[in-house]
């Protein structure tokens, strides 16, 4: 999807995620980190505005649980683009994920899988249970955008995620957005609840993303 957060869910399934973006962590809850129409993801209202896409694809339109959100990092597109794809890297800057497994080899790709878990902790509507996702990227373009999507499953729980990340340059640094949605009858009993975990998990991610990516550029500038 680090510091110390109490673990929620992810948003990062593949998805990747995720999906990954996914399930994830988040403290007592934070400010956004450049979160777009948070009322929607409080109730689970349509998302305004165009999703995003990678060659194309993009979340899926109609679900209820969804979350769109953003974020500048003062950091090159390189820096940023190669700590999101070296998956199996993940844990060293992302304290939510236990574990990550390539299914493939090489560079991350269209077709590439990747299988990785993280505990979530009980939710009035989910126990608490290991995550298990297996997210496939199915669009990617390097350094501007990358899509995948996947299920992650625990003890009672299966969800469907689908997960875009953008990365544009801008003044300042490269804006980082993401947008992703769970489908699934769990999710689905408590949307309310679930787009809050979604909310926190993926501005999480975009938070320790951001702090990992200009730690190292800092860190190479001296």
């Amino acid at each position: 999807m680090t510091g110390t957060r109490t673990t929620g869910f992810r948003a990062a399934l593949f998805t990747v995620p995720v999906v990954l973006g996914l399930l994830g962590t988040a403290a007592a809850p934070a400010a956004p980190v450049g979160a777009v129409d948070s009322r929607a993801a409080r109730t689970g209202g349509s998302h305004p505005g165009a999703p995003l896409t990678c060659r194309g694809e993009g979340v899926v339109p109609d679900a209820l649980v969804r979350h769109r959100t953003e974020v500048v990092i003062d950091a090159p597109l390189r820096t940023i683009w190669k700590l999101q794809t070296d998956v199996e890297r993940w844990p060293s800057w992302q304290a939510p994920v236990e574990s990550v497994e390539r299914l493939d080899r090489g560079p991350l790709r269209r077709g590439s899988a990747f299988r990785w878990a993280m505990p979530i902790p009980p939710v009035p509507s989910i126990p608490a249970t290991r995550l298990d996702i297996t997210s496939t990227v199915r669009q990617i373009a390097p350094h501007s955008c990358i899509r995948w999507t996947g299920p992650a499953t625990g003890e009672g729980l299966r969800i469907e995620g689908v997960h875009v990340w953008t990365f544009t340059k801008v003044r300042g640094g490269v804006r980082v957005s993401t947008e992703e949605t769970h489908t699934g009858p769990q999710v689905e009993a408590d949307v309310p609840t679930a787009n809050a975990l979604l909310r926190e998990g993926l501005e999480g991610w975009l938070r320790d993303l951001k702090s990992a990516a200009e730690a190292r550029a800092h860190d190479r500038s001296r």
